[in-house]
């Protein structure tokens, strides 16, 4: 994954600013935003598709955002470049809804953007990179599950991660995969009790 010099200069947040007012725009697609990002898409695009599970959503939104980051972790694992299937490339929303949830997401990412500084290099090379994808493979295949409290710990091991990725950070992520491990274990908890309570009522039921 190859960054662009000058978008290494900039931020996340300014990238989305730029494209939410962009008056030639109409549209946004998802495809807009991966020839946008150019060498950063991975980090932004898994951004883009973890942070909205981090907050409350309606029931069933997992699913639907876990795809794109299934596939985009599972691109990233294989040293591939990123690339979506059509049906979820071309899918667009108008520019002033565009505009509306990037309202939305740049105070978080400014304030976030703040801390994040270029360090433990070795965290963010094509070797680890490939590790990382596999790591968020896992992340995104839980999110992606019907596990009631499932999606939100692991979008936002997801989101730590991706930002790392993003602006060079190797602390955060590090800081991303322990949360990962914490929020696997508390899923796995969270499975098992699932589990134990079905178990435990089909045998008084009979």
């Amino acid at each position: 994954m190859t960054d662009d010099p000058q978008l290494k200069r900039r931020r996340l947040s300014e990238v989305l600013e730029e494209i939410a007012h962009d008056p030639a725009r109409t549209r946004v697609s998802i495809s807009d935003l991966i020839d946008a990002m150019a060498g950063r898409a991975f980090g932004a695009l898994l951004l883009i598709f973890a942070l909205p599970n981090v907050l409350p959503t309606p029931p069933g939104t997992s699913g639907i955002l876990g795809l794109p980051l299934v596939f985009l972790a599972a691109q990233l694992m294989l040293g591939k470049t990123p690339w979506l299937p059509a049906f979820i490339a071309t899918r667009s929303m108008e520019r002033a809804s565009f505009a509306t949830l990037v309202g939305k997401m740049t105070p978080i990412l400014g304030r976030a953007e703040k801390l994040l500084v270029p360090r433990l290099a070795f965290m963010i090379s094509p070797l680890s990179q490939r590790f990382l994808g596999a790591a968020l493979l896992i992340l995104a295949l839980v999110l992606a599950l019907p596990i009631p409290l499932g999606n939100m710990l692991p979008a936002l091991a997801m989101t730590i991660i991706s930002l790392g990725v993003l602006e060079r950070d190797g602390l955060w992520v590090i800081i991303g995969l322990v949360l990962g491990v914490v929020s696997l274990v508390i899923v796995w908890g969270v499975i098992w009790a699932l589990v134990a309570g079905a178990v435990f009522l089909i045998q008084n039921a009979f």
